[in-house]
């Protein structure tokens, strides 16, 4: 299904989301948004989407049975990403 909304942008280039639209989307004031730009002017604007909720997504992905027993520490993982890409030794 398609809907359709016009709108007009301001002179500081602002767009007015329409209401259905922020329903539809769950967005609130101050929430943040993602604008996807696609070869002939299709654009798609989606909520961004938490770090914690892309691992979820990205982890349910994997058969139930195949999933972790435990957490991860996640910035640990990245701090030691970071530090071995940079070259500096581990403590």
């Amino acid at each position: 299904m398609v809907v359709r909304f016009v709108r007009v942008v301001g002179p500081k280039g602002q767009v007015v989301i329409p209401k259905e639209v922020r329903d539809l989307l769950g967005l609130k004031p101050g929430s943040r948004v993602v604008f996807e730009v696609e070869e002939g002017g299709v654009v798609r604007l989606k909520p961004e989407l938490s770090p914690e909720s892309v691992v979820e997504e990205f982890a349910s992905c994997v058969p139930r049975d195949k999933k972790l027993k435990e957490k991860v520490d996640l910035k640990a993982l990245l701090e030691e990403e970071v530090l071995e890409r940079h070259g500096v030794p581990r403590r």
